[in-house]
Parts: structure tokens; sequence; C-alpha cells
């Protein structure tokens, strides 16, 4: 019989009604080889030799392919009583990056299989592959503050406590007719006083700060905690340089203590900027606590990112000499006072390793003192000649170990060597580490977990309920979840653990956010609400049939132990779904013990009362050394072995399986696999092959389903 002839017939006959029936005589055995071959044409469609009337016969399909009316739409419409979409009604195919929906091609396979006279079983509501990860990741991104866009922060990048000096050292003039050199106390800071005035102002003047650097084009409050008696409103001040005031202008004060804001903007960037104060005009008493300068900065969350953590390793001291070389003790360097006085220094972190990039950074030390010390200081530099960056932090060193943390504002960039400089210090250091953090302004703050959770619950929600929408109440029957247990057991229980993680950037996993028991139990939630009021959900996994372990079935095992766990909230699960992806083993030893673990698989299912279904069959062959045969090499003799394969699982699966719990088999392949296929690609895994001839396969399908 002409199958080519056939096929041409065909198409004419789809012109003329989609609807009609097919001839099925095209279903034969390979016409080259009659001898081998011309038995099958007596077999009737797999669909006819069902005993049970309430089992589902599946086959897996492309339903581009299906839904063209023409040889595999006839072929599945005559052999099978189920389909199911091979990839078309998984989430990746269905939501675009950008979260619409589109289940066109959805609409249009189950209506027109329904049309039919075929069911069709849905795959799959959950899993972690074929998800539209960047969609779902987007849902997880940070979320945005409500910030007014005119708000703004003040960020301290200067600040002297007149409290805390011992003297004033600064720059200034005193005319000795009117006053004498600043005395200081820790009550009352700075205080300037004056027996008179003179003609001019600016003859009596004298820093309150200095050695300021400031940031082109950004805006300052310079803050002054000062009283005076008597009290003014004409207190001078100049900001700036030498030669170039940044703000001049003057300032009250009262009898009690009160800041005052003195706001500002620099034009370009400056460093060595000074305040001074100029009250030649002012006769009487004046104290200055603290002088502070602000940036003020767009308001937004700071988070600090880790560059790099430094630490030490027992010996002599790892890096280039500078003015001392402390030794590594336990892990630290440890620094006793030496001779070398002011020049006392030594690298910390040398430059080159972890280059630092523009912007705030936050330095901690971890560092141990015997006592209280003045004078530390800690220095970031970018080289050492006349252009490098210098920037210097003092360092507030206490008895006992402190994080202590320093914050760095406006480096420029590139490879900092950090410096401690004890100096004169007599306290003995131990510096166990430091910790280089950038600080990176945000607009946004993380989602927390239970935000995550109540997120992708909403979107799981949306998914199915789009997906039962589209499907009408048609598709009676789903994977819930597909592929939810690992190969792992980390906490030891005894199962193995459900899947978290894989190389494959594609994939999402649900389970991750709503957690191993929320995940399964949210989907079959809204699978029953959106879903067909009797509407049968499945878990869906691989290599149930097979141990990864001595103690064999343990990941079948594993799933049962999953849904009891799952099923303890009322949530229910009617079935379970085994892959079955087999292949027949040339190695007759190994085929054995293979065929026992499917047959122990069955019994184990059995046992649980839930429906039972082969989901997913299809099988290869495998020779005496393990290797995968490519369908062009195999002999007529294993293609027949492989047939008696087939047989005895269905024959098992009718034997051991109650009728009542028999859900259904699909066949996944249709045809053997093309050489250049994704899906076990050369493989002998059809019923048919590559031109649609039926193999010694289909008759052992069939056998197996009248227990022949």
């Amino acid at each position: 019989m002409n199958k080519q002839l056939i096929i041409l017939a065909l198409g004419a006959t789809m012109v003329a009604s989609c609807a009609d029936d097919f001839d099925r005589s095209y279903e034969v055995g390979r016409p080259d080889k009659v001898e081998q071959y011309a038995y099958l044409n007596d077999y009737k469609p797999l669909k006819e030799y069902l005993a049970n009337p309430n089992m589902k016969l599946g086959v897996g399909t492309d339903i581009q392919n299906y839904m063209k009316q023409e040889l595999v739409y006839g072929l599945v419409n005559s052999n099978f009583t189920e389909v199911v979409a091979g990839n078309e009604m998984k989430m990746s195919s269905c939501v675009k990056d950008n979260g619409e929906m589109d289940f066109g091609n959805v609409q249009q396979f189950v209506n027109m299989a329904t049309d039919a006279g075929l069911s069709v079983y849905g795959h799959t509501l959950a899993w972690h592959s074929q998800q539209p990860a960047k969609y779902l990741n987007s849902l997880l991104k940070d979320k945005e503050l409500d910030i007014d866009p005119d708000a703004v922060e003040e960020r301290e990048v200067y600040s002297v406590d007149w409290t805390k000096a011992d003297s004033y050292t600064m720059w200034g003039q005193f005319p000795e007719a009117i006053t004498t050199t600043p005395s200081v106390d820790s009550e009352n800071g700075l205080t300037v006083a004056t027996t008179g005035t003179i003609p001019n102002f600016w003859e009596l003047q004298y820093m309150v700060a200095d050695g300021i650097s400031l940031q082109g084009g950004k805006n300052y409050i310079l803050r002054v905690e000062i009283k005076g008696d008597p009290a003014s409103e004409n207190l001078h001040f100049a900001i700036g340089p030498w030669g170039a005031d940044i703000k001049a202008g003057v300032l009250d004060f009262t009898t009690e203590w009160e800041t005052r804001d003195i706001a500002f903007t620099a034009a370009d960037d400056v460093s060595g900027v000074h305040v001074l104060f100029q009250s030649g005009d002012y006769a009487g008493t004046y104290n200055i606590r603290s002088v502070t300068v602000y940036s003020l900065e767009p308001l937004a969350l700071e988070v600090e990112q880790e560059v790099k953590v430094q630490t030490y390793t027992d010996g002599p001291f790892p890096f280039y000499p500078m003015g001392c070389e402390p030794p590594v003790i336990d892990g630290c360097i440890h620094f006793e006072p030496t001779p070398t006085g002011d020049w006392s220094q030594f690298f910390v972190v040398p430059g080159g390793e972890n280059p630092l990039d523009e912007g705030d950074y936050m330095i901690y030390l971890d560092l141990t003192a015997d006592k209280a010390a003045d004078g530390v200081q800690l220095t970031i530099q970018n080289g050492w000649g006349g252009d490098a960056q210098n920037l210097t932090m003092p360092v507030s060193v206490e008895a006992g170990q402190h994080n202590i943390p320093l914050r760095f504002s406006g480096v420029v960039g590139g490879n900092y060597d950090i410096i401690l400089k004890p100096q004169t210090a007599d306290a003995t250091l131990d510096l166990r580490s430091v910790t280089i953090n950038k600080i990176v302004k945000m607009n946004s703050i993380p989602l927390t977990d239970e935000e995550k959770k109540d997120t992708l619950t909403w979107a799981m929600g949306r998914w199915i309920e789009g997906m039962m929408n589209a499907c009408d109440g048609k598709v009676k029957a789903w994977d819930v979840v597909n592929e939810p247990i690992s190969g792992t057991d980390a906490d030891g229980d005894g199962y193995y653990d459900l899947q978290h993680e894989s190389d494959n950037t594609g994939d999402f996993f649900w389970q991750n956010y709503l957690g191993d028991v929320d995940y399964v139990r949210t989907a079959v939630k809204f699978a029953r609400q959106f879903g067909p009021e009797d509407v049968k959900l499945f878990i869906n996994d691989y290599n149930l049939e097979y141990d990864w372990d001595a103690s064999g079935n343990k990941k079948l095992e594993s799933l049962i132990h999953w849904i009891s766990v799952w099923e303890q909230n009322g949530t229910k699960i009617d079935g379970i779904g085994s892959q079955m992806h087999i292949s027949y083993y040339m190695n007759a030893a190994e085929q054995q013990k293979r065929q026992q673990l499917l047959e122990n698989s069955f019994r184990l299912m059995a046992a649980t009362g839930k429906l039972v279904r082969i989901s997913e069959l299809d099988m290869g062959l495998v020779d005496a050394n393990g290797k995968d045969v490519n369908t062009v090499d195999v002999t007529e003799e294993q293609h027949k072995a492989m047939a008696e394969y087939y047989k005895w699982i269905i024959q098992k699966y009718l034997e051991i399986v109650p009728q009542a719990q028999q859900w259904g088999i699909t066949q996944w392949c249709i045809t053997d696999s093309p050489a250049d296929s994704g899906w076990r690609k050369g493989q002998p895994t059809g019923l048919w092959d590559q031109n649609y001839n039926r193999k010694h396969t289909y008759a052992g399908f069939a056998d197996g389903l009248q227990s022949k």
C-alpha cells in the first residue's frame, strides 16, 4: 500500500472537511520490508485495544503540527483518546517578558482537540523550568521609595568640636589692644574675649575651621553652636580658601547656646577651605562649641556593598615597609609604641589589588587597644605624586575591641594604599581586619521575604486563572506541579529535598520564595479555585521508576512523603505521574534490575490509593557497554526486544494498578527522534518511524494494552 498516495488523499479530505474521520489505512508497517513488517498491517488503532473504558491513552505532540490538521492530526485522533501539548501550555510559552499573557494557541488547540473527541491533559501549571524568568524576576525587584524629588539630607563633611581641643592651634591675628589668643575649655569650647573695638573689624580674625574640601556645584550648610554676652547681630564671617571667599556675611547670636546655619554653594572643587570669624567691631565675650559643615544630598537610601576584607597571617610585617614594621601575631598587626613618633605609620591594605571606583566608602577597622589613645589617623591615597588624592580621617581609639567606622567621601577612584598612622599614640594596638564597603545611594529598598511571597502568590494565581479561563473548563486534568523532587537529602531526614537551584539561568524556582510546602499548596489552591469543578491534579516527576541510591525507588518514596506533607492542611492531590523516559538495556543484569524497580514503582504508587499515570513514556536502547544506541544502528532483534519491554511495562501497569486508579498511559514520542532533535536526538523513541510507518514497538504497545 502506497502511504504517500494516501497522505495526498488525506490532504484533499482535510480541505473538504477538517472534522471528517481520517482514512486509517496509512497506518502500516514499512512497505520496503514486507516480510518483517506486514504483520503490523493487521493491528487496529491503539485506542481500540483499551479494555478499561475510563483509562486514557494519551500522546505528546507539538500543537503547531497538530493544528495543521494533516498527518499528525489524523494519526493522533485515530490512535489516542488524550493529547498533551509538549511545550505550548507551559508558562514561558504563554507569558511574555513584560507579563502580558497570550493564550491564543492554547485556546485553538484545546478547542480543536476536544471537537475531535479527544481529552486534553494540561502540562503544566507550576514548574521551575520553561518559566518567564525575566518577568518573574522583575516582580521581585527593589521597591521604589516615595521620595520628594526636592528633598535633601545633610551629610557631614567636616567637624571640629572645640570642647575637646587642648588649645587653640589654628591661624589668627589678635590685636593686643583689645584681645588675646582665644582660650579653650570643655564647657564653653572656644572663648573669644575683647575689651573694645577697632576701626577695621577684619583686623581681629581667626580660623574656627580649616582644611575643608568642597565639591563644585554642591550646596552646603555651615552650622555653628554659639552664644555670647552681650548678644550681637553682626558677627562677621568668611568661608573660603585664601584670596577667594565662597561666602561672607554676618551671623547673630544670643546669650544662650544656639545653633546658626549658613547656607552656601561651592562653585568649583576646592580644598584647604577655612572659616574665619572677624570681630574687631564687637566688645564682649562669645563662645563657640562646634563648627560643622554639611553637604546637602538628594534624599536617598544608602546601602553598603562590600568591596574587600583584608586579613593577616602570622609572621613578619607583610607589606612594603614605611615608618614602622609591626609583626602579625594571632592574626593581628601588633603595634607597640615606637621611637619613630610622628613617623609611626604602616600599610594595612596595599593598593593595586582592589581598585576603588569613584564614590563614597565606609572603612571598618577591627581594632583592639589596651587603652584610649589620641592622634591616631587613617589615610587612603591613590598614589604618591603631587596629583595623588590623599584623604585622612582621625581614628577614635578606646580601650577594648571595637569595629571602628570611618567614612571617606569624594573618593575619585584608583588604586588606594590604606595607611594606619598611630604616630605618637602610646597605646598598644592590634588590627585584626580592614573592611572596605562602597556606599551606594538607592531610591528603593529590597522587598522583604513576605512581600516576595505575596507578590509571587499573586503572579501564580494570575497565571493559573488566565490558563483555566482560556481552557474554558475543557481541560479536566493537569500536572499541577512538575518535577519538584531533587536527588539530594541535605537535611538528612531520609527523603529527597525539593529542587532549589540549577545551572540554567532561565529557571525560576517558585519554592525558593513560596517555601517547599506552600509552593505546591498554592498551585493546588488556585487550580481548584479557577479550574473546573471536577479537575484532577497530578504531581509529575521523572526517575520514579529507578533508584538513585542503594535503597531503590527513593525518589518515588520521597515524592509520596512530600505529598503526605502537602495534604496535611486539606490540600488534595489526585494522582502521581511517572514520566518513564526509559531505555532497554542489552546488559541482562542491568535490564533485570530496571524491571524490578519499575515494577516496584507501580506497587508503591498503587499503595497510595491515588490515580496512577504513566505520563511521558518513551524508550531508548543502551548497549552492553552502557552507551546509547542511535536508531540507525538498532537491529531487528533489538527493535523486537524493545517491543517486548513496552508490552511488559503496560501489562504490569494493568496488573498492579487497580482499575479504579488507572488514569492512563501517555506515549511521549510519536516517532523516532530526529538526529537534530533537542530530545533524545537520534534515538528509537517512537511507535512509528520518522516516515510514520509502524514499528515493532507499535505491536508491543498494542499487545500490552490487550494483555496478549
